[in-house]
Formats: structure tokens, sequence, C-alpha cells
């Protein structure tokens, strides 16, 4: 009697967890801005070694002071809540109130400025693995929420950037060519118990998934794909920069403070899909806090409205324009789409973004909210500087969640044939 609940049990905890729902990002509301994570005073992509501090920024633009608390999910490898109580990924608590926050000083954008420093003396995270932090109100609703990523260095990851095989894309696309070696760990069932994940310049949501090992030499796991692991090069990122946020320079046409905050309105861009490859030295996609004038650029840099314009063939006017970056966490939300005008033949959109220097793209998505990396309005070109990143998971037979024991970092600067 005692062994049939048992496998009754079992039976229905395995149910509920292959029903669980994959945790997708929740876009902020129009007042809430320059979400990141800034380790050692710099905003990061979202990947930290276990037991690394780091913090999460935000800015709420009604100043209001509102009262906001945390909430920390555990995923699997697909984005699903892992089979881990929550006492077993975190040493504390969670779902606490957000108690370091400041308003903003001599800006004319209002804003509160809230930071959550990691680990706190409430919440110390225990385990490798992917994650979701929600911030919520005190209704308890969903404000955003973002995904980070938490790894052990146990395993070495040999990377390499290469040219693609395919004579069709050579000119268009990077391959990324990498081996797991591990010392201390003796893969059980690689093939099923080892997966990857392939990120370009950070991009969890653009990420390239579920590559198993080409073959296995001993110990050593092998990725030699041609198509596989193959992304689209893309291009620069393109950038302004009001660090001095009254001067009208670096791609900043001219400048005004109608409407209560400041204006600034970018030179026209110009699609460049059709035109050659120029180097043009990026950020791969990141921004910068910084008001030249200011001591604390957390809570001195003000808030501009800044209008972009672009040129794009009339191709693209069948799809959805999209500006972002990580200033915006590269959303396809209704607040970064562009708007066609039809009397002056360009798209447009105005965005607040904190002052600084940002880096920015154009990305071209369906109706379904699909990229169009092959069609960028911006074209692919080989020789784009990208940043890619390798992470490794490995879920052992008999354990309940996806443990991420290794990553790289390597550049396409230094690209091979």
């Amino acid at each position: 009697m005692l062994k049939s609940f048992y496998t009754l049990l079992c039976f229905v905890f395995a149910a509920t967890a292959s029903q669980a729902q994959i945790e997708k990002e929740v876009a902020p509301p129009y007042n809430i801005k320059t979400i990141s994570f800034v380790q050692n005073g710099q905003n990061i992509v979202p990947i930290f070694q276990l037991g690394d501090s780091f913090q999460l920024q935000f800015d709420d633009l009604f100043g209001n002071e509102a009262n906001y608390y945390y909430q920390i999910v555990h995923c699997d490898y697909d984005w699903k809540p892992s089979q881990l109580s929550i006492n077993e990924y975190l040493q504390g608590f969670d779902n606490q109130r957000i108690q370091d926050y400041t308003n903003s000083y001599t800006t004319l954008q209002i804003y509160s400025h809230y930071k959550i420093q990691f680990p706190n003396k409430n919440t110390r995270l225990m385990v490798s693995g992917n994650y979701m932090i929600k911030i919520v109100n005190e209704d308890r609703d969903v404000v955003f929420s973002k995904k980070f990523i938490v790894y052990e260095n146990l395993v070495s990851v040999q990377t390499q950037v290469k040219r693609a095989r395919n004579v069709a894309v050579v000119n268009q696309k990077h391959n990324i060519d990498f081996t797991i070696k591990s010392t201390g760990i003796t893969f059980q069932s690689p093939l099923t118990n080892v997966k990857v994940l392939l990120l370009q310049n950070g991009q969890i949501n653009s990420a390239i998934t579920n590559v198993k090992p080409m073959y296995t030499i001993g110990n050593d796991l092998i990725y030699k794909y041609d198509a596989e692991t193959q992304f689209w090069a893309g291009n620069e990122f393109r950038y302004f920069e009001n660090k001095d946020i009254r001067g009208a320079v670096n791609n900043i046409a001219r400048i005004d403070s109608q409407g209560g905050v400041y204006n600034g309105y970018l030179y026209t861009d110009e699609a460049r899909a059709q035109t050659p490859y120029s180097y043009n030295p990026d950020y791969n996609g990141n921004f910068i806090v910084k008001n030249l004038n200011a001591e604390n650029n957390e809570i001195e840099a003000d808030y501009a409205w800044i209008f972009f314009t672009l040129s794009a063939p009339s191709f693209y006017q069948k799809k959805d324009i999209y500006v972002n970056g990580m200033f915006n966490n590269y959303a396809l939300t209704p607040d970064n789409k562009m708007d066609y005008n039809a009397e002056k033949a360009v798209y447009e959109k105005a965005i607040m973004i904190k002052q600084g220097f940002t880096n920015y793209q154009y990305v071209v998505a369906d109706k379904s909210g699909k990229i169009d990396a092959e069609n960028a309005i911006d074209g692919n070109f080989y020789q784009t500087v990208n940043d890619y990143f390798t992470l490794v998971y490995y879920k052992e037979n008999n354990q309940r969640y996806d443990r991420i024991i290794g990553k790289s970092v390597v550049s396409s600067e230094n690209i091979i044939n």
C-alpha cells in the first residue's frame, strides 16, 4: 500500500513538473527604465560565477518611492521552474522589500533609483543554473522580470569563431566551434545529459540551444558543426553620446528642453545592408550611464527623449521595426516600435533614455515577434566584431536540476577561416 502511494506521488509530481510553464520575461511598464545588472560599477551581461557579488538596478520615473519586492525562481535549461524547492537554491528568503532606493538629484526628469545587492543578508544563491528575478509591487503583481545565469567553473570550454563553411553565407555568418574538456567530471550519457547555450553579445532570447556533441574523444566533447552553431553576423551597433546632455555632439543633431525635459534629435540613420562594411568600434549593445557634471551618476544622470529617425527601403514596411539594445533589454514592445512617416518616407520613434553612452540597433520582426536576422536593416558582415558566450549545462542521472559547469567568452575580432 505504501509503495503504491509513493508511486502515485512520484507520478503526480512528474506530471506537474512536465506541465510547468516556461518562465518568460515580463517587459516593464513605461515608468520603469534602465534595468541593468551591475558588477564592479559597470553594466554587464547577466552571467555570474556562483558566489560573485552583483546588483540589479532600475529607475521608477514616477519618483514616488513606491514599495517593490523581489522574487527569485530557479529554472531548468528550458526556463521551466526546476524541481528544486526554494530552500534548496536560496539560503535565506526572497519576497523581500527593496530597501535601497534614492530619489534623483538636480534632474529635470524626477525618478527613484532602486538597487538590490546579491548576496545580501536575506538572500544568497546556493546552486548554479538559470534564474528569473521578478520585481513585484505591493499587490504582488509582477512589474517586470529579468533572466540571469549563474555558473560554476568546473570544465574548460575551448572556443573559436570561424567563417561559415557554406559558400552562400560565408561573408554573412559566424560559426562557433568548441570543445568541452574536464578532468574532474566523467560525463554520464553526454549526448543527453550535457546541453549547451550559445549567445551572441549575451542576448539570451536569441540563443542557439539543444546542440548535441558531434562526437567524443575520451571524456572530451567536440562540437564542429556547419549550420547548427552559426549566427548571422549582423553589423556594428550604432551609438549616441549625451554625457553633456545639453551638447549636440556624437550623432546628436540638436537639443532642446521643450516639454520640461531634454530632447535629443539624432541625425537620420541610413540602412547599411547594401553598403560596404565599415569598422566602427562599439560596446556590443551595452550602455554607460554618465553625467559629466555629476558625482553620483546613478541619481544625477538625467533622462532625455531621444528621437530616432531611420531611412530604409520600402521592403521593410511589411514588417515591424524596433529600436533596441541593452538599454531596453532588446525588448520588442510597442514602446520601442517605430512608426512609419509616409510624408517624410522615414521611420520614427522617441524613447526616453538615461544620459550617457548608448549602443542601439534597428531590428526587423514579424507580427509574432520573430526577428528576421537574415534580412537585417544594417546587413550581415563576417568582419563584425561580436562576443560569443558558450555555457555548458550538465544534469547527472540522479540529479534534479540542470547545473551550469562552465563558460567561455570569445570575440570574433580574430575570426579565422
